[in-house]
């Protein structure tokens, strides 16, 4: 027997809970106690959480999950915390406030993750908005090679292989990753701003330019 413990301590609970689970009885959950749940999951697991992974955890349904997640998110910026809860497609990931991050990097002194150039910003840029996307087709709008910017996108785990396309040859689809959306601040890729005409032609200039730049060495 432990200390501090007596015979029977503990047993009624036991035998409640055993009772529920013969009957097909599940506890009921307060929205706090769920929240703490909530909280516990997403710190434990380190990665997005699906809705329905929460809702099946806390004997909810989805919609009650995703809500009471949102709840945490905004208790967590109201108090101030030093963590977010960012809610990625229809799933929740627990992350640390983006003003925590110099007093990240001061203790584990790492430089920034990301160190991405124009080229690469504008192949991230066409991934995003025409996804899935072949290599190919991100080429044929910036009228040069783009096989090193998109392997550097594919390292950063910006960017990832999202099948083939049924088309002779199979060629590679590329999409975003949960970690595009992170690092953007986004939800979903719905959720990206209209890219302005003016910008596209942007990209098409500065991609004739580098073509010229490449021909020229």
């Amino acid at each position: 027997m432990r200390d501090g413990m007596t015979p029977g301590d503990g047993q009624p609970e036991k035998l409640d809970r055993a009772r529920g689970a013969a009957d097909g009885n599940v506890e009921v959950l307060s929205d706090e106690k769920a929240m703490a749940v909530i909280e516990s999951l997403l710190f434990t697991m380190g990665r997005a959480v699906a809705a329905q992974d929460l809702a099946r955890v806390l004997h909810t349904d989805p919609g009650r999950a995703a809500d009471l997640a949102r709840r945490l998110g905004n208790l967590c910026i109201e108090e101030g915390r030093g963590v977010r809860v960012i809610e990625l497609e229809d799933s929740f990931q627990m992350c640390t406030d983006p003003e925590m991050y110099d007093y990240i990097n001061a203790l584990i002194h790492q430089p920034k993750k990301y160190s991405l150039t124009n080229v690469m910003l504008e192949t991230l840029a066409i991934i995003a908005y025409m996804q899935p996307v072949t290599r190919a087709q991100i080429e044929k709008i910036r009228g040069v090679s783009c096989t090193h910017p998109v392997n550097r996108l594919l390292d950063y785990g910006l960017i990832m292989e999202a099948g083939r396309l049924d088309a002779p040859g199979r060629p590679i689809l590329f999409a975003t990753t949960e970690e595009f959306l992170r690092a953007f601040g986004v939800s979903r890729p719905a959720e990206l701003p209209p890219v302005p005409p003016a910008l596209m032609e942007e990209f098409k200039g500065e991609a004739e330019k580098e073509a010229e730049d490449t021909i020229g060495v």
